[in-house]
C-alpha cells in the first residue's frame, strides 16, 4: 500500500476524555464539537464564532483531527485507507485551492491520480470507501474517477493489475465481486464499452459475482440470512436482489456462450421469485432460448411462487415460444402469435412446421443436433413436472407441444410423462385422456414402450390399438427378433381382453373375445393369437382404418368413461369397443383416419427420411 506524508511536525495533540486539544505556546480559544468529540483549538482556524458544532462530519471526529494537524503542520499520513473520508473532509471544511494555494485538498487529488488510482489494490480499496461517502464521492468526482482507473487496470494487459496478478479473469473477477452491486455494475458497464475484454471474461465474472451476492432458490422463495427476524429486513434484502438482477440481466455480454444457459436460468427463477421488471425476465428469457440445449432438467425446475402447482411451468413455456419465434424467423417464416394469445392453443402440426422450416435453414437455427438435445431436455422437464397433482392438464400438453417432431426422434421419455401424469391423475374423463395421449407418436416408441404401453390400463384403447398396429407394420419387415415381439404384444391384448372377462364375467365377453380373434385371424381357437395369426391380421388392420374414422362420433357418445378401475355399466368398454371396431362391412370405401395412422404415402415418405 502506497503511502504519503503531510508536514513534518511532532503530534502535539493531546485527549482528556472526550476532549482534544493542542499544545501551543498560545492558548486555545475556539471550540468545535464532532461526534460528541471536543476539539480545543485557534480561532485563526475559524474566526466566525468561540463554538461550532459539525453534524454528520465525513470521517467523523478522525478525518477532522487529520485535517486540524495539516493546518498546524503536523505529521500526517494518508493512504487508500483514509484518503476519501479525508478528502471528503477537505471539501466540508472547504479546504481548497481558492482558500489557500497547496491546500489539503489538492493534495489529496494529485495523490490519487498520481499513485492510488494506477495501483490494482490501493485503487480497489479506494473504489470500495466511496461507497460509505457516496453522496460527497460523486460530487467530487471520486467515484467517476476510481471506476475509469479499475476499468482501465482491467482492460490494460501492461498495467499494475497484471502485476499484481490479477490479468487472469477469476482473479480479477473475484477482486471485483467485493464491491457494491452499483459500483460492479459501473465497473462493469465501463470494461465493456473498453471492447478489449472478452465476452466470456465478462460472463465468468457476473458468474463469480452472483455466486457472491444471489442466494439460492427455495419453493417459499429465497433462502436469506438475516441478521434479524423483522419484516422490513426482509423486504430491504429483497428489494437489494431483485435490483441485483435487473443489473445482472442489463450486463449479459452479446456473445451468444459468455455465460453458461444454466446460469441464464438461475437468473430467471431470482427474477420471477423476486417479481422483477418484465423487461428482466423478458430479457432473460430470450438469452436462455438462445442456448437452451446446454441446460439441464434441473435448471427449468424453476419454483412456483403464484400458483399452488410446485413449478413455474409459465416461465418454461415463455422460453420454448421465444425458441419458436427465433427459429421461425432464423428461417424466414412470418412470424405467428404465441399459443394461447388469442384464447386458442396452435395446432401441433403448424408448429411443428415452423420448427421443420427453421431447422432446414442455413442461417442462425438451432442444428438438428441442438434440438434433439432441447427434447430430451423437455421430456426430462415434463416427467418431473408430471407428479405434480395440482398441475392442468392444458399446461402439460402445451409444453409437450411446444417441442417440434424433428426434436424428438423417440417418445419414450414422452410417454413415461404421460403415463405418469395418468397415475398422479387417476380422476380423468375419458376426453381429457386422449387430449393428453395426442402428443404421443406410436410409430416413436421403441420395444420395450410399445410392451408396457399395450398393457397399459390408462390409455385410451385408441392408443394401444395404435401401438399395435404400429409394432405389427414393423414387425412384419423382420425376421425372427421381430416375430417375438409381436408375439409379446398379442400377449398384452390377451391380458387386457382377459381382465375384461374377469370383470364382466358373463358370456358376452367371452363370445366378444371369439369374435375379435375370428375376425382378426382369420381363424378360431389360440391358434389365431400365435406369431403366424397376427402376422395374417396385418392385412386386415387397413380396413380397421376406414371404419375407425365413420364410428369416431358414434365411440365418442357411447364409449363411457375408460378408466382403470372398472365403474358400473363399464365391464364391456374393452371388448365391445374392439369388437366394434372389427364388424367392418366389406364394401366400405377405402378412407384412411388420419387421426389414427397417416396414409402410406406419409409413412413412406417418414422412413425414408
Amino acid at each position: 500500500m502506497k503511502l504519503m506524508k503531510l508536514g513534518a511536525r511532532p503530534d502535539t495533540f493531546f485527549t482528556s476524555g472526550p476532549v482534544r486539544s493542542v499544545y501551543t505556546e498560545v492558548a486555545t480559544d475556539l471550540e468545535i464539537l464532532v461526534d460528541h468529540c471536543l476539539f480545543r483549538l485557534h480561532k485563526a482556524l475559524c474566526a466566525e464564532s468561540d463554538a461550532v458544532e459539525l453534524p454528520g462530519f465525513p470521517g467523523g471526529a478522525e478525518a477532522f483531527e487529520a485535517c486540524a494537524k495539516f493546518c498546524y503542520g503536523i505529521a500526517v499520513t494518508v493512504g487508500a485507507h483514509n484518503v476519501v473520508p479525508l478528502r471528503c473532509a477537505a471539501a466540508r471544511l472547504g479546504m481548497t485551492e481558492a482558500a489557500d494555494r497547496g491546500n489539503l485538498g489538492a493534495k489529496l487529488d494529485a495523490f490519487l491520480a498520481s499513485c492510488l488510482l494506477r495501483r490494482w489494490r490501493d485503487a480497489l480499496a479506494v473504489l470500495r470507501a466511496t461507497a460509505r461517502h457516496s453522496a460527497a464521492c460523486e460530487e467530487l468526482g471520486v467515484t467517476s474517477r476510481c471506476v475509469e482507473a479499475v476499468a482501465i487496470l482491467i482492460t490494460d494487459p501492461g498495467s499494475s493489475a497484471s502485476e499484481a496478478g490479477c490479468s487472469s479473469w477469476p482473479l480479477w473477477a473475484r477482486d471485483v465481486s467485493e464491491l457494491g452491486v452499483d459500483l460492479f455494475w459501473r465497473v462493469m458497464v465501463a470494461v465493456k464499452a473498453a471492447g478489449t475484454v472478452k465476452g466470456r471474461a465478462v460472463g465468468d465474472a457476473l458468474q463469480v459475482y452472483a455466486r457472491r451476492w444471489l442466494p439460492n432458490v427455495a419453493k417459499g422463495g429465497y433462502l436469506v440470512e438475516q441478521t434479524d427476524g423483522s419484516t422490513g429486513s426482509a423486504d430491504v434484502a429483497a428489494t437489494n436482489h431483485r435490483f441485483l438482477v435487473e443489473k445482472m440481466a442489463s450486463l449479459l455480454p452479446a456473445e451468444r456462450n459468455a455465460v453458461s444457459c444454466s446460469f441464464l436460468l438461475k437468473l430467471l427463477k431470482a427474477a420471477n421469485v423476486l417479481c422483477a421488471s418484465p423487461a428482466t425476465k423478458a430479457e432473460l428469457t430470450r438469452r436462455a432460448a438462445l442456448q437452451l440445449e446446454d441446460a439441464s432438467v434441473s435448471d427449468l425446475l424453476i419454483p412456483s411462487c403464484a400458483s399452488e402447482t410446485l413449478y413455474d411451468v409459465d416461465a418454461v413455456m415463455a422460453v420454448l415460444e421465444e425458441l419458436a419465434l427465433r427459429q421461425a424467423a432464423a428461417a424466414g417464416i412470418p412470424e405467428a402469435s404465441p399459443p394461447h394469445a388469442r384464447g386458442h392453443r396452435r395446432s401441433r402440426s403448424a408448429e411443428s412446421s415452423e420448427f421443420e422450416g427453421a431447422r432446414r435453414s442455413t442461417s442462425a437455427a438451432a442444428s438438428h443436433g441442438a434440438m434433439v438435445r432441447i427434447g430430451r431436455l423437455v421430456d426430462g422437464f415434463l416427467m418431473e413436472v408430471a407428479k405434480d397433482p395440482n398441475l392442468p392438464l392444458d399446461k402439460l400438453v402445451a409444453i409437450a407441444e411446444a417441442v417440434p417432431d424433428c426434436a424428438r426422434p423417440e417418445h419414450d421419455d414422452l410417454y413415461r410423462a404421460v403415463d405418469t401424469y395418468l397415475r398422479v391423475h387417476p380422476e380423468m374423463d375419458k376426453s381429457s385422456r386422449k387430449k393428453l395421449c395426442r402428443v404421443l407418436n406410436c410409430r416413436k416408441l421403441s420395444e420395450t414402450a410399445s410392451m408396457h404401453a399395450a398393457q397399459n390400463e390408462l390409455l385410451p384403447l385408441r392408443v394401444v390399438v395404435q401401438v399395435l398396429f404400429f409394432e405389427n407394420a414393423r414387425a412384419a419387415a423382420l425376421s425372427g427378433p421381430g416375430a417375438s415381439r409381436v408375439a409379446g404384444m398379442a400377449g398384452g391384448v390377451k391380458a387386457l381382453l382377459a381382465k375384461t372377462r374377469r370383470e364382466g364375467g358373463g358370456e358376452e365377453a367371452t363370445k366378444d373375445e371369439q369374435r375379435l380373434r375370428g375376425r382378426a385371424g382369420g381363424a378360431p381357437g389360440d391358434d389365431d393369437w400365435s406369431v403366424e395369426g397376427l402376422k395374417r391380421a396385418a392385412s386386415r388392420i387397413s380396413t380397421l382404418r376406414m371404419k375407425l374414422e365413420e364410428e369416431e362420433e358414434e365411440e365418442d357418445a357411447d364409449d363411457g368413461a375408460f378408466v382403470h378401475r372398472a365403474r358400473p355399466g363399464l365391464v364391456r368398454s374393452a371388448s365391445s369397443r374392439v369388437r366394434a371396431l372389427c364388424a367392418i362391412p366389406g364394401g366400405k370405401p377405402k378412407r384412411m383416419l388420419s387421426r389414427l395412422w397417416p396414409s402410406s404415402r406419409s409413412i413412406a415418405g417418414s422412413e425414408r427420411h
